[in-house]
């Protein structure tokens, strides 16, 4: 059983954290007083791990007191156990067909095949009950108040660091709309997309974003890029402090990776130790607001989280360290099954090469004690092994 002192965990985070949560100045918001009705942030989960990541957002957007709903679109892969945790954080919790692009040669191009499941998102459209929306991925993570996004038009986002003429659809501004919805998927059955995913059928709908309107491109803080304090250090260090909504883009997300339960802190996979911080501040979200009401029969990592339990840090070292280590057997296996390989930890070669080592190595032969029976080739009972003769023998053999 793995285990958690989570009042040192985080008291002990606090130096490195610069956005660390507090719980004590986190408020829940019931009654919702001045809440806006007719606005929502929305969010997707196709199936129980992606609703850990939409669970910590959604206690991120409570930790700010955002003034609008939440709203999560699921698919039939979300378990009953999962819904009530969702129904417990969001205003709104709608189940939807999932869709596929059926596109795989263009999925392959991004090594991503995954993200079909993504055209899922249009779905978002038809919650016309409100009258505007942001849509937020399930892997982004609120750092401060963005309620100021309602203000802008459809379709406002972010340039994609990738190719800044195109917006990334992890975070947009849009108006629901049955029309709308119609008329993607009309266009989507037409031309498809260039990337197989629902960012680059958004793309070439909205195919006038990039020069349409300067007011629709939205400030990169409204969805940083987690590698851009790798990537472009200084501006990260001049500008991070207004960040407001961070991107864990990529396949591997927070839940991925290892997390330590007796420091409280985690550890970040091979090259992702410059978004620490970020990782850090999702993990305290989580320990505090999800992992706890988490039930066993969660499928996927959700289930495998919920065995995490809460002790001293005496009862912990009592246990072992290495059960104070959050990533192993079926967490790693998960992992491995996705390509998210350790290769510089747990699963670096040496580590390997040991492991093979040890298989192929036959263990030695125990030493066999004087008078111990043996099986002699042909024979059907044990003899006694060979012993030299007694004085005794020796006399009576003249004789």
């Amino acid at each position: 059983m793995n285990t958690l002192n989570i009042s040192t965990g985080l008291a002990s985070a606090a130096d490195c954290s610069p956005m660390r949560f507090d719980s004590a100045v986190y408020e829940k918001e019931s009654g919702d007083v001045g809440k806006v009705t007719d606005e929502a942030f929305v969010t997707l989960a196709t199936d129980d791990t992606y609703s850990l990541g939409a669970l910590v957002l959604a206690y991120s957007l409570k930790r700010v007191h955002t003034s609008r709903q939440l709203a999560i679109l699921i698919t039939s892969a979300v378990t009953p156990q999962m819904r009530s945790l969702l129904s417990q954080a969001f205003d709104l919790v709608e189940e939807v067909n999932l869709m596929d692009s059926r596109d795989p040669a263009n999925l392959a191009l991004l090594n991503r095949p995954e993200l079909g499941v993504t055209f899922t998102k249009l779905h978002c459209w038809r919650l016309v009950q409100f009258k505007k929306c942001v849509f937020m991925d399930a892997d982004t993570l609120v750092l401060q108040n963005c309620d100021e996004l309602f203000s802008r038009e459809e379709l406002s986002a972010v340039p994609d660091v990738g190719w800044p003429d195109c917006f990334n659809s992890g975070v947009f501004v849009f108006v629901p709309s049955e029309s709308t919805y119609n008329a993607l998927i009309k266009f989507a059955g037409e031309h498809g997309s260039f990337d197989g995913g629902d960012q680059g059928l958004l793309n070439l709908y909205f195919h006038d974003w990039a020069t349409k309107d300067i007011n629709r491109h939205l400030s990169f803080i409204y969805n940083m890029n987690s590698n851009v304090s790798y990537t472009y250090l200084p501006a990260y260090k001049q500008f991070g402090k207004d960040v407001k909504v961070v991107h864990f883009l990529g396949p591997v997300k927070p839940w991925h990776h290892t997390f330590n339960l007796l420091t409280g802190h985690v550890q970040p996979q091979g090259d992702s130790q410059h978004m620490f911080d970020h990782l850090q501040f999702w993990w305290e979200l989580f320990m505090t607001h999800v992992q706890p009401k988490l039930f066993p029969e969660c499928a996927g990592l959700a289930g495998e989280m919920s065995k995490l339990t809460i002790k001293t840090a005496e009862e912990l070292r009592r246990s072992g360290a290495d059960q104070s280590i959050y990533g192993g057997s079926e967490a790693r296996q998960y992992a491995w099954e996705r390509g998210q390989i350790d290769y510089m930890g747990e699963d670096a070669f040496a580590n390997i090469q040991k492991k093979l080592d040890s298989a192929m190595t036959p263990p030695a032969e125990p030493a066999i004690a004087e008078g111990t029976p043996q099986m002699t080739k042909g024979a059907e009972k044990p003899v006694a092994a060979a012993k030299a003769p007694s004085s005794k023998s020796k006399k009576q053999s003249k004789k």
